[in-house]
């Protein structure tokens, strides 16, 4: 067992190696799923070639299952948009990809990528690993999976070169492809047989990931170069692919990066906000990106009649044998603490609406457990030890708005983080402009409309209207007015509590009126969105 690596030290990566491979634990843990990837893209492979229209379906699911693992879902999930709206190209595309020739890999892999969009994938990291996936469903043992932090950390404990960042993908792989062929070589001289790329790569991923021995990072690395190979990697890997949800979202990558530092000091955070202002949107963005998959994310939602046999554990009715019985069952909480404690992954529980419930009541045991981890305590129906992983993370939402709902009480406030989202202030206040900005043409006038009457409800700041009331798709003046009827103006008239009365002033004509203007104004003088004057002209 080798317990720190030097740099540049092939006995030692080897020797960790060993250790893997003699463990038994390579099939089960890295080859059997891989090679189930490759079956299934190998059956959509041949619909492809076929021309056969079944192709689309079949990627579409076989895509969804392996949501973030082994590719990043952002990517996954743009691909598969990519495959709905422009089947055509994205079949001539994988065509050349997955042609029954002689093509050279470089060829193939070329030839694909000049057809992929960069809305797709971003960067030669990210659009190789995209590619390496789809290559399974040609040979996955000559087409190795690639991932840029994983070949970095590796060529980084070998002593071998390191790709150089923002390379084209091709680069890339050739250079991955370089590094395991050393790496098989290295291995046979030193007595470890890996037969192919696909053992090659699994092995070295289990070295790099630390699943071997006591194997530590080289000490001799400087801590930039740690960041760099750990948590940068290529830009775009997982850095920008936090910039681009932030892009998706329409928010600032400021405002993820720091939901992110609350749960990472926190555990648990809440979103609170009046609604329509994306809290639970991007509570379940934000959770399945940290997450790195769906899976691993859990949604229920509290309201009034929710109990602690619901959310932890308690006796629910059964028929058994035409009989009416009561067993013991695990509510969502413990179902996804259970995940969480055997697995070293990131696990997330969003609780919507979580102060429509009777907290005191759902939560129970967890008012002590959310604030003490490592304290283990029992639970009601269960007389065994039991504690909330490490990795098990909580977010909650909060609808400020919601006059029929009691406040969290002092006890839960001071074990969670608060985060708040309101529409009068950043980040949400320029969701909406930008969304029409990008989606809806000529309709910016909405965000105008709604900033408006936000200012006229600035004396109930909780009966702001959120932008997400306006952000569907196919917006036009028509949509808005039948949201504004039907949604808006019945939601101010519940907070006035007047009826109608003195609603008048709300409605969409007489919001949309332009203001009349001064001289200064018409002149070039009139106001930002900050309220600051405008420079005169030099």
């Amino acid at each position: 067992m080798v317990a720190d690596l030097e740099t540049g030290n092939w006995d030692s990566f080897v020797e960790l190696a060993r250790e893997y491979v003699n463990s038994g634990r390579l099939r089960e843990e890295e080859l059997n799923y891989k090679e189930q990837i490759g079956r299934e893209l190998g059956a959509i492979r041949e619909l492809v070639l076929e021309r056969n229209d079944a192709w689309l379906a079949l990627m579409l699911t076989t895509n969804n299952k392996h949501i973030g693992n082994p590719v990043y879902y952002m990517v996954i999930d743009r691909f598969n948009d990519w495959c709905e709206e422009s089947p055509d190209k994205a079949l001539y595309a994988l065509d050349l990809l997955w042609a029954d020739d002689t093509s050279t890999r470089s060829k193939r892999i070329t030839a694909f990528s000049a057809r992929l969009p960069e809305s797709v994938a971003k960067g030669g990291g990210s659009r190789m690993l995209l590619i390496s996936y789809l290559l399974l469903g040609l040979d996955v043992n000559q087409y190795p999976l690639f991932k840029y932090t994983e070949i970095n950390k590796a060529c980084r404990m070998a002593g071998f070169e390191c790709p150089v960042m923002g390379s084209h993908e091709i680069v890339y792989y050739d250079h991955a492809l370089r590094f395991l062929d050393r790496f098989i070589r290295e291995a046979d001289q030193r007595g470890v047989n890996l037969n192919n790329y696909l053992e090659a790569q699994s092995v070295a991923w289990a070295v790099t990931t630390g699943r071997v021995g006591d194997a530590k990072v080289p000490r001799k690395l400087s801590q930039d170069e740690l960041d760099a190979i750990l948590w940068i990697g290529d830009q775009d890997l997982l850095k920008t692919d936090l910039d681009d949800l932030a892009e998706d979202l329409y928010v600032p990558v400021e405002f993820l990066k720091e939901i992110a530092t609350l749960l990472e000091e926190k555990k648990q955070v809440i979103f609170q906000g009046p609604p329509g202002t994306g809290k639970t949107f991007i509570a379940q963005k934000l959770a399945k990106y940290l997450a790195g998959s769906v899976e691993r994310v859990t949604l229920v939602q509290f309201h009034p009649s929710y109990a602690y046999e619901d959310f932890v554990q308690g006796f629910r009715p059964s028929i058994e044998n035409g009989n009416l019985v009561y067993k013991l069952r695990k509510g969502p909480l413990l179902e996804i603490a259970g995940k969480a404690a055997d697995s070293d992954e990131k696990y997330f529980l969003i609780i919507d609406e979580i102060n429509r419930g009777n907290l005191a009541k759902v939560l129970g045991e967890l008012y002590f457990l959310l604030e003490y981890r490592d304290a283990p305590t029992t639970l009601q129906y269960n007389d065994k030890e039991f504690r909330l992983p490490k990795n098990l993370y909580i977010i909650g939402t909060m609808n400020t708005a919601d006059r029929s709902i009691a406040l969290v009480d002092m006890a839960l406030r001071r074990r969670f983080y608060f985060v708040e989202f309101h529409p009068d202030h950043g980040p949400v206040r320029s969701v909406l402009r930008k969304w029409l900005q990008e989606k809806a043409d000529g309709m910016e006038w909405v965000a105008d409309a709604v900033e408006k009457v936000n200012e006229k409800l600035k004396d109930d700041r909780h009966a702001a209207i959120g932008p997400s009331y306006f952000m569907k798709e196919g917006l036009d003046e028509a949509a808005v007015e039948r949201i504004w009827t039907h949604s808006v103006l019945p939601y101010i008239e519940e907070r006035r509590f007047g009826g109608d009365q003195g609603t008048r002033e709300f409605e969409l004509r007489e919001i949309r009126k332009k203001e009349p203007t001064t001289d200064s104004q018409e002149n070039g003088g009139e106001q930002g969105e900050t309220g600051e004057d405008a420079q005169p002209e030099s």
